[in-house]
């Protein structure tokens, strides 16, 4: 039986087989343009009433689910496909797919958005903790599904975010290694003639990411006030040797070159010249500084297998080439160079960042903060009365 309802109190009718009383609202329609309607039921009609009252209040307040049947592994998708595709690079966004993927969807990606808790999230990280992967991987797995949620609470399909309630998983960070000024000399002893041998001197003199390095052009070199202007980095992607934008608005940055270096650059130009020259027809003009026997960009994965090599030669075993940039950086600040402008050279997004990776390489300047203190409070003539 149907029993006519008062304004904006929704649709409200007794159930006849249980004798209960059932109440629905009209929510408006989900991201899929579907209409969803709420229910509640209760033994009497004024307690429905009261029910799609409250119903109606939180939706007008924004802090009701539009659609909780949604799943995470749907959410996922959606977010993927509707807003990150368009906001980060590819690569980014394969690692965040890939997140999801193996670790998110197998455990939560069956719960709907409006049953998902923070025990769930708690729960999760802890079975990834235990399976042995590290804090900084369950980090990482954390902050995919934060930013997810945010997205959803963004379209109204939730109203907190569980993930951002649980809790971080410590991380212990560990130091980068680095070469010690002598590594670095045979380093740079066994790339001597190499083909590549101005680009392992400039990552290791100035910190360079491999990707800006390759990415340089020869418009970005001032020869006469000897700095290198970074604009630009070169990444291989499902379409290929891509240049894009640098990592960051603080990546964008002039460097400036010591004279060894612009005679290595220099001498590296002529050598590019000869073997233009050498080629001919079958060389591609490309205008970047560091290229293949052909012109054409250098892959970062070959240039990879060349670095190796060179290591080898040095006798040093197995580095990575990022590892020539933490080099850099201890390198500077081992010869007194200070933080900030470490951090300038490196296009650190902070001076703060520079400081957590590589703050524990100032005991020197710690010591000499500490002996200035103690020589203002306590002068000499102090000890002698």
């Amino acid at each position: 039986m149907t029993t006519r309802r008062a304004n904006h109190e929704g649709s409200i009718y007794r159930r006849g087989s249980e004798g209960r009383w059932v109440g629905s609202l009209r929510m408006g329609r989900g991201p899929d343009g579907r209409l969803i309607r709420k229910y509640v039921s209760a033994p009497t009609r004024g307690e429905v009433v009261t029910k799609l009252l409250v119903l109606r209040r939180e939706y007008a307040d924004g802090l009701l689910p539009l659609d909780g049947h949604i799943t995470v592994s749907a959410l996922l998708r959606r977010w993927a496909n509707d807003v990150m595709r368009h906001q980060v690079e590819e690569t980014t966004l394969r690692n965040y797919l890939s997140v999801a993927r193996h670790h998110i969807v197998p455990t939560l990606g069956h719960r709907e958005l409006v049953d998902l808790r923070v025990t769930d999230v708690d729960h999760l990280l802890s079975l990834k903790r235990d399976e042995g992967l590290a804090a900084s991987t369950v980090r990482r797995i954390r902050t995919v599904l934060a930013q997810c949620l945010d997205q959803a609470i963004r379209w109204g399909l939730v109203s907190r975010n569980v993930a951002t309630l649980s809790r971080t998983p410590k991380v212990t960070r560990t130091e980068g290694r680095t070469m010690t000024p002598d590594e670095a000399r045979r380093f740079l002893e066994a790339a001597r003639g190499t083909r590549l041998e101005a680009l392992y001197i400039l990552l290791i003199c100035t910190g360079l990411r491999r990707g800006e390095a390759l990415g340089l052009m020869w418009e970005d070199l001032d020869r006469e006030a000897s700095v290198l202007r970074v604009a630009r980095q070169l990444k291989r992607d499902s379409r290929g040797l891509v240049t894009t934008d640098t990592k960051t608005f603080r990546s964008r940055r002039a460097v400036n070159l010591p004279e060894r270096m612009m005679d290595a650059l220099l001498a590296h130009e002529r050598r590019q010249r000869d073997e233009r020259n050498l080629r001919g027809s079958h060389w591609t003009e490309t205008a970047f500084v560091f290229t293949s026997r052909d012109g054409t960009p250098v892959d970062p994965r070959n240039f990879y297998r060349e670095f190796r090599k060179v290591c080898d030669a040095a006798g040093l075993g197995h580095w990575h080439p990022h590892e020539l940039r933490h080099s850099a950086a201890s390198l500077m600040l081992a010869q007194g160079v200070k933080l900030h402008v470490v951090s300038q050279v490196l296009g650190h997004s902070s001076i703060r960042m520079t400081s957590d990776v590589y703050g524990h390489l100032l005991e020197p300047d710690r010591h000499e903060a500490a002996q200035a203190m103690g020589s203002l409070l306590w002068p000499e003539t102090d000890h002698d009365n």
